[in-house]
């Protein structure tokens, strides 16, 4: 989501040059299809956002004014070896993803309707609007389209906002239907859903929500800060944050909290703490971390289930407390990487166990073979280029 919110600034800046997509991916990948890069002209090439683990990046940036020369283009890059090919031969051109997959890339130029189009959806998104975006991809049969690169930008109710010139109703009805079975580009279709952007609720405006905002805006999550303390709640203290507002339990109704938001409960204030669970859990937000030890908690809990009339065991299972993983470490940053570590699994539905490997995983890969693709490819970073320029910084 950063990543989102970093090309949408960088296509507002006036330089954007071209766009590229990762629209399907074939076995292993840094990056998931609706992953995006986006170059900017000037003496130097930089470039926004990235498309792999970084080795591909700089073949793409060099690349790609020349690729959109003739219009948008669609292309193929894999990181697949096969021993005894030849080193000409660039359909297998090993560019050292060190993933053992391929991934087709649409590139497209800044300037044109559609591009323009795009931006408008990503920036709405990052609003809290949400859209659907169907891309017909440039040469290759599509469903309910002529093979051509096309358009159409649609609103969560269905209203089209853009269509590409020649696109008719029933060719966006048909994507849609197709689309809806893919989660990356088939038949030359790439259908995507922009969702806008996590939003975390820290109820606690005090020296230990500084961090916690912080990691969530690197996250590319919207930040509401709340507090009854007008001295704490000031939009300075927390520069990163969309919104801060002096507010209690009774105004919960006016921040808007959502059962698709993630809240923190963090004042230290006892009062405060127990006004805004009882007003908190009846919403059942999808992640509500509670900070403080499991005594003060439960005293809190037990007061806020007399409070709402809930049974004291569904007060228990909406609520994570004592809040954030368990990850060792003391001070503010360190609780802080606890819960929005928490909060980010729950809220991509990946809370659960590590993933670590056995002996018979390791046994069973090998037996797949293919342990030359990774050892034969090489970083695609050109000879004597010692950095790449990232948006204007040097990395």
């Amino acid at each position: 989501m950063m990543e989102r919110r970093q090309i949408v600034r960088s296509a507002e800046s006036g330089d954007a040059e071209v766009l590229v997509t990762l629209v399907r991916v074939e076995g292993s990948s840094y990056r998931q299809p609706g992953a995006r890069l986006l170059t900017s002209s000037g003496r130097s090439a930089t470039y926004t956002g990235t498309i792999s683990g970084g080795c591909l990046e700089a073949e793409v940036v060099k690349k790609a004014a020349w690729l959109v020369r003739g219009g948008p283009v669609v292309e193929h890059y894999s990181t697949f070896y096969s021993e005894g090919a030849d080193a000409d031969d660039t359909a297998e051109m090993p560019f050292g993803l060190g993933c053992g997959g391929a991934v087709d890339l649409l590139f497209e130029a800044a300037g044109t309707p559609e591009f323009k189009a795009l931006m408008q959806a990503l920036a709405g998104s990052l609003e809290g609007e949400e859209f659907t975006v169907v891309t017909w991809l440039p040469g290759r049969p599509t469903a309910g389209g002529a093979g051509r690169f096309a358009r159409a930008v649609l609103t969560a109710e269905g209203e089209v906002v853009f269509a590409s010139a020649g696109l008719t109703p029933v060719q966006i009805q048909c994507a849609l239907l197709e689309g809806s079975r893919w989660s990356e580009a088939m038949d030359g279709v790439h259908v995507e859903r922009l969702l806008p952007p996590q939003r975390l609720v820290v109820l606690g405006a005090g020296d230990d929500a500084k961090p916690l905002v912080r990691m969530a805006a690197l996250l590319g999550w919207s930040v509401l800060v709340a507090d009854g303390r007008a001295q704490l709640a000031r939009p300075e203290r927390f520069p990163e944050a969309q919104r801060v507002a002096v507010a209690q339990g009774r105004d919960a109704d006016m921040l808007g909290i959502s059962a698709a938001d993630a809240v923190v409960l963090m004042t230290h204030s006892y009062e405060q703490d127990r006004d805004w669970l009882a007003a908190v859990l009846p919403i059942t937000p999808r992640y509500f971390g509670v900070l403080g030890a499991k005594h003060r908690s439960s005293l809190l809990v037990s007061e806020a289930a007399a409070m709402t009339g809930l049974p004291l065991a569904t007060c228990c299972e909406r609520i994570y407390a004592p809040v954030g993983l368990d990850l060792g470490g003391d001070g503010p940053e360190a609780i802080a990487l606890a819960v929005i570590s928490e909060a980010h699994a729950r809220c991509m539905g990946k809370l659960g166990k590590s993933l670590r490997l056995s002996v018979e995983d390791v046994a069973s890969q090998v037996e797949r073979g293919g342990g030359p693709r990774y050892a034969q490819s090489q970083c695609a970073v050109p000879a004597g280029l010692d950095a790449i320029p990232v948006a204007g910084q040097l990395l």
